[in-house]
Formats: structure tokens, sequence, C-alpha cells
């Protein structure tokens, strides 16, 4: 008994001391960053079309430059030139839906979109021809 009170006493003697015990912070040299070596980011700006493309979905069905479901934009773009007629009659099948023109899958309608925003869409995927 008097044997294990002696360990005990050492060891949480050992371990107080351990405790106790604590290593300087390491510490590194301040880093200064100067203004002109921080290089800067381009900001990416979006055309009204393409937000109200990346609001809605359209991104189920079409890539900008894959094929999906449905036709990418720039294969869109190559087929229709960028004309106002053309961008009436794109923003006219967004809202009303279409098919066999790129195939059997038809595309559904969105009634709830605009012509002018639809027209905006159209205009943007237009845009996109190389």
């Amino acid at each position: 008994m008097k044997r294990t009170l002696l360990i005990l006493g050492v060891t949480s003697i050992f371990v107080a001391s351990l405790s106790a015990f604590k290593p300087e912070p390491k510490t590194e040299p301040a880093v200064t960053i100067n203004a002109p070596a921080i290089p800067k980011i381009a900001t990416m700006q979006m055309s009204g079309g393409e937000l109200l493309i990346n609001k809605s979905d359209c991104i189920g069905c079409h890539h900008k430059i894959n094929k999906l479901i449905g036709p990418s934009y720039t294969d869109i773009a190559k087929k229709y030139p960028n004309t106002d007629k053309n961008q009436l009659l794109l923003a006219d099948k967004i809202i009303k839906g279409g098919s066999g023109v790129w195939g059997k899958i038809p595309m559904t309608p969105h009634p709830k979109i605009s012509p002018s925003d639809a027209k905006l869409m159209a205009k943007y995927i237009l845009s996109l021809k190389k």
C-alpha cells in the first residue's frame, strides 16, 4: 500500500511538472506585402442574357460548349446567324418550346420567361458564334 502511494505521489509530481512546462511559441518574421506585388484579379462580367440563362433551368439541358440533352449554345450560334429575326425566333422557342430541329427530344416551354428576357438570352447565345 505504501509502495502504491509512493508511486502515485511520484507520478503526480512528474505530471504536474510537465504541465508547468510550456514551450516557447515559435515566432516567424513578419511578412510585408507590397501592394504592387499583388496581381490584380480580372473581374468577369456577364451579359444580361448569360445571367438569365444561369439563373434558369437551361443549364440542365444545355452547355456553352458541349452537347448535353440539347445542343450547346455554340452549336446554336453556328446554325443561326445573329440577326434580329433569329433572336426573335429563338426567344419564341425559349418561351414556347420546340422539337424536331435538333433531334427527337423536345425542348420544354418556359412560359414564365418574359419575351424581353428570352430575347436577351437568345442574343447572348447567338453572340457565341466564333
